[in-house]
């Protein structure tokens, strides 16, 4: 039987392409047959056995600045302002005047009184020397006495009286912005400036009342702000408060915070970090940790160098360590690094060593 030649030409391509075909496929079985091949070939990895280990757990909250000492200055009688003695920021001592009042009529309220209370004085000390002599009743010195008294506390008074028209600084701080200038009227109440304490403040923050027994004064914080990125403060709890608010079933904590540069202002918000005390805990890099879904699991290897999955729970993450609550035990080894590349089943090797069938035909080489 005779075939065109266009007919002989395709049959022969065709069983080219089946003979490619079947010859890639028996190198392909060849190859998963061979030891050592592709599929047996050990994974290099890094692999860290979980060890117990000094551990501070930390608290993380927000907390807010305030002043060692804070208040609004304010007059204690309705007057005109006469005089300014400080401008809006500025640093003063305790006992710093800040504003005059007029006090023209106490002034010389005072100046009377002053006089009422030397003309009963000189005639309290004649009446005594009388008395001496008995020549005048004791009860008539009695009354003098009384009436002199009287006399020094008028004086007092018409002091206290011009005193309150010069306000000063309760305390050393910093004056916020002044609010009245010369010819104001302030009457009791009438803001004049803000005054705060600021070479140290108080960072006060909320703490789950669970933590309680583990918090006391003396123990370290530190904290940072938006406002200085990069920046620390350190600082040490100095109060934990006496009641825990009901709703939140949270307690608050003061932290004592050095503030030499009067940065931290009152009102700032503070990312607050507290160290509870030290205890052992058994860590592992965090990296180790795969985490899917809800669910947290390392790769253990067993002394056959495969891989199995460990579920575990985890407790704390700090520093690129995570604490391992359960599911491992001190000595047990886990995958670090190349936990991407890894199944259950399978083989590893310490990363940087070459399995040891291709070390062997390495050496034959």
């Amino acid at each position: 039987m005779r075939l065109a030649p266009g007919f002989r030409a395709a049959c022969s391509r065709v069983g080219c392409t089946l003979v490619v075909v079947l010859a890639l496929a028996a190198c392909s079985k060849g190859e998963e047959r061979q030891p050592g091949g592709g599929g047996d070939r050990p994974v290099p990895v890094t692999i860290q056995a979980a060890a117990m280990r000094p551990w501070n757990d930390t608290v993380q909250a927000l907390g807010n600045v305030k002043a060692r000492e804070s208040v609004t200055v304010t007059a204690k009688v309705s007057e005109t302002v006469q005089r300014v003695h400080f401008d809006s920021g500025d640093v003063v001592a305790a006992g710093a005047p800040l504003i005059t009042l007029t006090g023209q009529a106490q002034q010389a309220a005072l100046e009377q009184a002053q006089a009422t209370a030397k003309e009963a004085d000189s005639l309290y000390q004649r009446q005594t020397e009388l008395a001496g002599q008995q020549l005048i009743a004791r009860s008539a010195l009695d009354t003098q006495r009384a009436t002199r008294d009287a006399a020094r506390a008028r004086v007092a008074q018409m002091a206290a009286d011009l005193d309150n028209r010069v306000i000063r600084a309760p305390f050393g701080g910093v004056l916020g912005i002044r609010q009245v200038s010369p010819g104001s009227l302030v009457t009791p109440g009438t803001p004049i400036a803000t005054l705060d304490d600021t070479a140290r403040v108080y960072v006060d923050f909320p703490v789950p009342e669970t933590l309680l027994a583990d918090i006391a004064p003396g123990q370290h914080v530190s904290g940072t702000s938006a406002a200085y990125p990069g920046r620390a403060f350190e600082g040490q709890v100095s109060t934990v408060d006496a009641r825990v608010d009901p709703t939140t079933r949270a307690i608050t904590v003061r932290g004592d915070f050095a503030n030499d540069d009067r940065v931290l202002r009152p009102g700032m918000l503070v990312q607050i970090t507290l160290e509870r005390p030290q205890r052992q805990a058994l860590l592992i890099p965090e990296i180790a940790v795969v985490q899917v879904g809800n669910d947290s699991f390392v790769y253990r290897v067993k002394p056959d160098g495969a891989v199995e999955r460990a579920d575990v729970k985890i407790g704390t993450r700090r520093e690129g360590l995570a604490e391992i609550v359960e599911g491992l035990k001190a000595g047990e080894r886990v995958v670090v690094d190349g936990t991407g590349k890894l199944r259950v089943g399978s083989k590893v090797v310490e990363g940087g060593a070459k399995p040891a069938a291709a070390a062997k035909g390495a050496g034959n080489g």
